[in-house]
């Protein structure tokens, strides 16, 4: 082999080897370019899983903040199914969430089983969103049936006030006109007086010399009482504030009262004279004498005597 060809073929071994570096070296750069294309792909579509998973969560936890606004007023509720339903779909929007978090915790490579858990996800709520806006719906029906009911009880409430202030009228107006029937049968006396006696029967100016003192009146016609025999009842009250007598006890606004004489007559709604006598049994003094007269639980006259000596 003369030189010449030698020198030919190395040329041609080292051009050959040339390219054969050259066609290594544009591999090379291809595969590390692929590979690059590659994990940014894979960080997109990572970061498109995160951010769809994010989105997701954020509109689950503001489903679960609705739902739970209103969670109070489960108990009044007549579909208790409704509520069923939203817990065990959240139960599995809770576990797709959980399951997402623990694939990116571990940075798994299996997009596609992330990807399809995301579907899932969303699968799920929007099941919950309609479970969410029937809830809301069957609440809203109950405070308008609610409100309906506190306006029918306010109502009611303010018609029992009215009958309870008219019945209150009516027996104010009862017990007035009772009152009034009863004082109209109550009876009047005119002509109070009131003596001192001595031992002939006479009237005696000297109280220390009476033997008996005696009240005067007369009865006036009164056609609303009621006919028939009335108890008269005096009571003389002494200077020193002592009841004089023992005439019996009668019953004046609920209590018994001691009286100092009595006397029953026939009373037929006409003019009537009467006259009460008590026998002294004690020592008078002079001064100032109050006459109480009663009949029917009324008291019919207080008058005040000076009696001298």
């Amino acid at each position: 082999m003369n030189k010449k060809f030698k020198t030919i073929l190395f040329a041609s071994i080292g051009v050959l080897v040339c390219l054969i570096g050259l066609v290594v070296v544009l591999i090379v750069r291809n595969n590390s370019n692929t590979k690059a294309v590659n994990e940014a792909m894979a960080r997109a579509d990572s970061l498109a899983i995160a951010n769809d998973q994010l989105l997701l969560t954020n509109e689950f936890n503001q489903l679960n903040a609705d739902f739970n606004q209103y969670e109070g007023q489960q108990i009044y509720l007549k579909n208790d199914s409704l509520v069923q339903k939203y817990n065990e779909a959240r139960m599995k929007v809770e576990g797709l969430i959980r399951e997402l978090n623990e694939e990116k915790s571990r940075h798994s490579k299996d997009m596609s089983a992330s990807r399809a858990k995301i579907k899932q996800l969303e699968g799920e709520i929007a099941t919950l969103k309609g479970i969410v806006r029937h809830y809301l719906e069957e609440i809203k029906r109950l405070g308008e049936e609610n409100e309906g009911l506190k306006q029918e009880i306010q109502q009611v409430q303010q018609k029992n006030e009215q009958l309870s202030t008219q019945v209150t009228q009516a027996t104010t107006t009862n017990r007035q006109l009772t009152e009034t029937v009863q004082l109209a049968r109550k009876l009047n006396i005119t002509g109070v007086s009131f003596h001192a006696y001595n031992k002939k029967g006479k009237v005696e100016k000297n109280i220390t010399k009476a033997r008996s003192l005696g009240v005067s009146f007369t009865v006036s016609p009164n056609n609303t009482a009621a006919p028939g025999m009335k108890n008269f009842y005096m009571r003389i009250i002494s200077p020193e504030g002592a009841l004089l007598g023992n005439g019996g006890n009668f019953t004046i606004d609920g209590q018994s009262v001691q009286s100092t004489a009595r006397r029953s007559i026939e009373y037929a709604n006409e003019e009537t004279p009467v006259s009460i006598y008590w026998d002294v049994n004690t020592t008078l003094t002079p001064g100032d004498y109050t006459v109480e007269v009663f009949c029917d639980g009324y008291r019919l006259a207080s008058r005040h005597f000076t009696m001298r000596k």
